[in-house]
């Protein structure tokens, strides 16, 4: 069979349009498909946060390269190195906040435990209810709404074939490789990658193999411009609050507050209660935020495993279909996960270890043994 292609790969975020650089720059003829444009899921509309201090130790090293990669994009991603503060206001939340850190400091974190007092000479508009914080100055952020036009750029001089708003309607075997039905036409290709976010549970679903994957409906706020309120990252010892003010005034607010809705249907909708609540923690961090007005909100979809690890190898039953997918606060460690997919689909030893993810098809398989 003629293959048009050496990978086809589906979807047009952060993941799927690093891998598909790093195989064009490893000599393959690369298809991208993206149902809508490029960066306009998760990739697109997450707050862009880039903090050390809310990754899971076991994905520190990856952060860190990805860290590096959006350092290295600078203007082109709107990146800052700001420094972060991550505050806790009781007792008990310090106690966590000590945990949490201290694992992720011996995991290679460049984060320091520092006093409520320290936090404020840092930022002097915070609460004066601060009882302790951790402190890093490797934290920032980028500009997520950059991230379409950013890698349109670099697939066109990676030589990669992009065809947005194209809906892949099918995926088949043929022969030695895969068939592609997308946007009324068919593309062959030796192998593809699934690189398609939320959407990969139904699209695996479709291709016999299940992947159990969760949902998240993730809001984010920002703000009319204000004067001056922070320089750092703002989180909270419980995850539920990140906040930066950008250059031009603005604050963006976030942290993982829900809203409802589903992948299949469309973009997710705010849920004011949630968002009450998201703003309320802000406001009693940055209390002068009581002045501020919203001007916006509104929701990303973030796709999650189980384990909150990876999925990225070949797809179980199949062996030239790949994923890529499911990583919670992806943003930092997208390029980079992106780079290792491509050297593994490209026959490389990655430089960091993949997620198999056979191993949530391989417990599946032995439950149902043991309930049988």
């Amino acid at each position: 069979m003629n293959h048009q292609y050496d990978c086809a790969v589906v979807g047009g975020g952060i993941m799927g349009a690093a891998t598909a650089i790093q195989l064009a720059k490893g000599g393959m003829r690369v298809l991208l498909c993206e149902a809508q444009q490029l960066g306009m899921g998760a990739s697109g509309v997450n707050a862009g946060t880039l903090s050390l201090q809310i990754k899971r130790v076991a994905l520190m090293p990856y952060a860190l390269k990805g860290h590096a990669i959006w350092a290295d994009a600078g203007e082109a991603v709107g990146f800052k190195e700001s420094g972060g503060i991550t505050l806790a206001f009781t007792q008990h939340e310090a106690q966590i906040l000590e945990e949490r850190m201290t694992a992720r400091i011996n995991a290679g974190a460049p984060i320091e435990m520092i006093t409520g007092a320290h936090a404020r000479e840092l930022e002097p508009h915070l609460t004066e209810r601060i009882v302790s914080a951790s402190y890093c100055h490797a934290d920032g952020y980028a500009n997520s709404s950059l991230t379409g036009a950013y890698y349109r750029r670099k697939l066109a001089d990676a030589g990669v074939h992009v065809l947005e708003l194209t809906t892949v309607d099918e995926i088949e075997p043929s022969g030695d490789g895969i068939t592609l039905r997308a946007g009324g036409s068919v593309h062959a290709a030796r192998r593809a990658l699934l690189a398609t976010g939320a959407w990969t549970k139904e699209i695996s679903a479709r291709l016999g193999v299940p992947l159990p994957i969760r949902v998240r409906i993730n809001t984010v706020s920002v703000t009319e411009r204000m004067p001056k309120l922070a320089k750092n990252v703002i989180g909270h010892a419980t995850g539920l609050l990140t906040l930066k003010q950008s250059t031009n005034g603005t604050v963006l607010i976030g942290g993982g507050w829900q809203g409802t809705g589903t992948p299949e249907v469309g973009r997710g909708q705010v849920v004011a209660e949630t968002l009450t609540s998201n703003l309320r923690l802000a406001q009693y961090a940055l209390p002068e935020l009581v002045d501020a007005r919203i001007v916006r909100c509104w929701t990303g979809f973030e796709a999650n495993s189980p384990d909150f690890l990876p999925m990225a190898g070949r797809l179980p039953g199949w062996d030239n279909l790949f994923v890529l997918c499911c990583v919670r606060g992806g943003y930092t460690i997208g390029p980079y996960m992106g780079r290792l997919m491509g050297d593994y689909i490209l026959g490389r030893e990655p430089e960091l270890p993949l997620f198999d993810p056979i191993r949530f098809v391989e417990k599946h398989e032995q439950a149902s043994s043991r309930s049988h």
